[in-house]
C-alpha cells in the first residue's frame, strides 16, 4: 500500500490551474523528484503532500500514524532560538512526552506515555539532536538569526533529521549550500531509509538521488521510472513524437478547412461523417494543450574588448588576520569563461572584485585590459528595485530595448522572457525567487557587456531556461566569469576553473587558489590525483617504517632464507619507494599548474601518463617490499 495518495487533485491560482485532476503515490523507499517550470506549482504540490495546504479539489490519502516533515526553501525559526533548541523541535511531541511522563502527574496513562515514547525515540532525543549537530558541523549554542542562509538550512535538515520521518519533503535543499555540503546531502539522502519528495532544479544532484521523477506540466502529473538521465531521453523521445502528432492533425484539419469552405459543387456532395470529423478535430485543436513559451534570449556583446581582460601578479588578500586570497598569478583573456568554485566565505566574491578592479589587493598587482564593458549579476538580487515595475527594471524613462542593433518594445523583450503584458507594470515585489532570476537576467542581457560576471545565476531557475542560458553562453563571444554550485551547469559552460584549495586534507593553505583547464569534473579528477600525490603511504609501505629495526626486520634476524640477490633488493625498495613517491608529488604540482597547460601543452599527456605509471610501479614495489619483507 502507497505512503501517500492523492487523487483527483484541484488547485488554481487565479485562472491559471495548477492541479488539473493530478494523480500521485509515493511508495515506502522511493525517492522523487518533483521537476517542472517555474510557477508550474511544485512547492504548492509538495506543500499539500506535507499536510500544510489542502487542494481546492481531490483526496489525500496518508497511512495511519505517518510521520511526515516539511523542509520549506526559506525555512523559518523562531526569534532569538538557539541552533540547538530549533534542531530540538524536530523532537517536540517526544520532549514533550517525556516531560509529561517524568512529572508523574495525576491519573497519567503511564503505560500509554512509556509506549508512545518509546515509539519516537523519546528517552535519548538529547542524544540524537547532538548528533546530528555533529553531523552538520553546527554549533549548538549559536544564535539562528546570525547564520548565513546555507548555515539556516543545514539547521532545517537538521531538524527534519532527528524528527526520523516516514517521508521527507524538501523544497529546493541546494539552495544556499556550496559545492561540499551539496555532495554531503546527496550521499545522504541516497542512503536514506524513509520515502523522500524533493524539488530541486540542480540535474546533478536529481540524478544521483531520485529514483523516480514527476513532471509537473501545465497541471498535469507525468511519472518517469529510474534517474533524471533517464528522464532526458524518454522526454526527448515524447516531444518528437508528440510534435509529429500535432503537425499530422494541424495538416488534416487544414485539409478539411478547405474543403468544408469550397463552392457550391462541394457542398452538394458534402458528407455527414466529414463535417462531424471536422467537428472533432476542431474541437481537439482547441483542448490541445499548448506547450508553454520558452524564454528567448540574446546577448549584446558590445564593443570587442582587448585581448587581455585581467592580468593578476603574486595577488595577495587579507582582512585583518584572516588571508582570503595569497600570492595567486592568472591571466584571462578574451572569450574565456572561467567558473570560480569554493565553499562559502572562502573569498570567491573578493577574488572577483579584484579581478574586476573592484577592490584593490593588499600586495600584487592587478593589470585590467581595455574596452572593458561589465554587466554583473548579483547573488542576493541587491540592484533590484522591488518598488519599481518590470518595465522601469528593464530600461526606466523608455519603451525600448537595444540589442545587438535591434530596438524591441520592453513589452515583447519581457514577454521573451515568460513575463506577460499584464505583468509589466506590477512592482518586482510581487515576483516569485525565480521570476526575480529572470527578470535580472532579462535586465542583465539588455546591457551591451563584453564581460559577463554571473555571481550564482543558477539559483531558483527552472531547468528549460538552464539549459537554454548555457546554450547562450556557450556561444557569448565575451567573456564570462561564474560563480555557481551547480556542478552540470559549470561543466556545460566554463572552459577553466579557478578552486580555493585551502584545505588541509588535499595538501592546502589558507588563502591558496589555483586554474585548471575544464570544467568542475575536471577540476575533481586532478583534485584528487593531487590528495592521492600528497597523502602518507599506509604504515605497512611507509620507507620510514621499512628503515626501523623494531618493525622490518632483517629478513636473515627471522631465520627466513633470503638470496644474496634478494637481500640487496629488499635494501633498495624503501629509497626506490621514496623517490617515486616524490616523483608523483612532483607531477601532481606540475600537473596542477596553469603555466603547464600555457607555456607547455603538449607535454601534458606525456606527464599524465607517467603519473599513471608511476601508480603502477608503487603498487608493484609495495608488494614486492611486503613479499620479501615477509619471509
Amino acid at each position: 500500500m502507497a505512503l501517500l495518495t492523492l487523487a483527483a487533485a484541484q488547485l488554481a491560482y487565479g485562472h491559471v490551474p495548477l492541479l488539473d485532476s493530478a494523480d500521485f503515490a509515493l511508495e515506502a523507499g522511493e525517492r522523487v523528484a518533483l521537476i517542472g517550470r517555474n510557477g508550474a506549482g511544485k512547492s504548492s504540490l509538495l506543500k499539500i503532500l506535507a499536510g500544510v495546504d489542502k487542494p481546492d479539489d481531490g483526496e489525500l490519502q496518508a497511512q495511519s500514524g505517518l510521520r511526515r516533515v516539511y523542509v520549506a526553501q526559506e525555512p523559518v525559526f523562531a526569534a532569538g532560538i538557539s541552533v540547538f533548541d530549533a534542531v530540538a523541535e524536530g523532537v517536540a511531541e517526544a520532549r514533550a512526552l517525556r516531560a509529561r511522563y517524568e512529572a508523574h502527574a495525576p491519573g497519567e496513562d503511564l503505560d500509554a506515555l512509556q509506549t508512545r515514547i518509546e515509539a519516537l525515540g523519546g528517552w535519548t532525543w538529547e542524544q540524537r539532536v547532538h548528533e546530528a549537530l555533529q553531523r552538520l558541523h553546527l554549533e549548538p549554542q549559536a544564535a539562528v538569526d546570525a547564520l548565513s542562509g546555507g548555515t539556516k538550512k543545514r539547521v532545517a535538515l537538521a531538524q527534519a533529521l532527528v524528527a526520523a520521518p516516514d517521508v521527507l519533503l524538501l523544497d529546493e535543499p541546494t539552495n544556499h549550500l556550496d559545492i561540499d555540503a551539496i555532495e554531503w546531502l546527496q550521499q545522504l539522502l541516497v542512503e536514506w531509509k524513509g520515502a523522500l519528495v524533493l524539488v530541486s532544479h540542480d540535474r546533478a544532484f536529481i540524478d544521483a538521488v531520485a529514483t523516480r521523477i514527476v513532471l509537473l506540466d501545465r497541471g498535469r502529473l507525468t511519472s518517469y521510472p529510474g534517474r533524471f538521465s533517464d528522464y532526458e531521453a524518454e522526454r526527448e523521445r515524447e516531444l518528437h513524437a508528440q510534435a509529429l502528432a500535432d503537425a499530422r492533425a494541424d495538416k488534416l484539419l487544414a485539409q478539411e478547412e478547405a474543403w468544408i469552405r469550397k463552392g457550391i459543387e462541394a457542398r452538394r456532395t458534402r458528407s455527414a461523417g466529414r463535417v462531424a470529423r471536422l467537428q472533432r478535430l476542431r474541437a481537439q485543436r482547441a483542448a490541445r494543450r499548448e506547450q508553454l513559451g520558452q524564454v528567448r534570449i540574446d546577448l549584446d556583446a558590445g564593443q570587442r574588448s582587448g585581448r587581455i581582460v585581467a592580468e593578476l601578479e603574486e595577488v595577495s588578500m587579507r582582512f585583518g588576520e584572516r588571508l582570503l586570497i595569497d600570492r595567486f598569478s592568472a591571466t584571462f583573456l578574451r572569450g574565456d569563461k572561467v567558473g570560480l568554485i569554493g565553499p562559502n566565505g572562502c573569498g570567491k566574491t573578493t577574488l572577483l572584485k579584484l579581478i574586476l578592479g573592484e577592490l584593490q589587493p593588499t600586495s600584487g598587482r592587478v593589470r585590467l585590459g581595455t574596452r572593458l564593458q561589465v554587466a554583473y549579476f548579483d547573488q542576493m538580487r541587491s540592484r533590484l528595485d522591488l518598488d519599481a515595475t518590470l518595465a522601469d527594471t528593464i530600461n526606466p524613462g523608455s519603451e525600448w530595448v537595444e540589442i545587438g542593433g535591434q530596438r524591441k518594445h520592453v513589452m515583447s523583450y519581457l514577454g521573451d522572457f515568460l513575463f506577460p503584458p499584464a505583468r509589466a507594470n506590477a512592482p518586482v515585489r510581487t515576483l516569485s525567487g525565480g521570476e526575480r532570476n529572470r527578470l535580472l537576467l532579462a535586465r542583465l542581457f539588455a546591457l551591451p557587456a563584453n564581460v559577463l560576471v554571473l555571481d550564482e545565476p543558477t539559483n531558483d531557475l527552472d531547468i528549460d531556461t538552464l539549459e537554454l542560458l548555457e546554450e547562450l553562453l556557450q556561444g557569448y563571444e565575451g567573456t564570462v566569469f561564474l560563480v555557481s554550485h551547480d556542478r552540470r551547469f559549470l561543466d556545460n559552460v566554463v572552459t577553466s576553473t579557478v578552486a580555493w584549495e585551502g584545505d588541509p586534507a588535499f595538501g592546502g593553505r589558507p588563502g591558496l587558489w589555483r586554474e585548471y583547464e575544464g570544467g568542475y569534473e575536471d577540476w575533481k579528477l586532478q583534485r584528487e590525483r593531487a590528495r592521492v600525490a600528497v597523502a602518507p603511504a599506509p604504515a605497512s609501505a611507509s620507507p620510514a617504517a621499512a628503515a626501523a629495526p623494531a618493525q622490518v626486520r632483517p629478513a636473515a634476524a627471522r631465520g627466513a632464507k633470503l638470496s644474496y640477490k634478494e637481500q640487496r633488493e629488499l635494501d633498495a625498495l624503501p629509497g626506490r619507494i621514496e623517490a617515486l613517491e616524490a616523483e608523483q608529488r612532483e607531477l601532481a604540482e606540475r600537473l596542477a599548474s596553469a603555466e603547464l597547460y600555457v607555456n607547455e601543452p603538449q607535454r601534458v599527456p606525456e606527464l599524465q601518463a607517467r603519473h599513471e605509471a608511476i601508480e603502477a610501479e608503487l603498487m608493484q614495489a609495495l608488494e614486492r617490499w611486503e613479499a620479501l619483507a615477509s619471509r
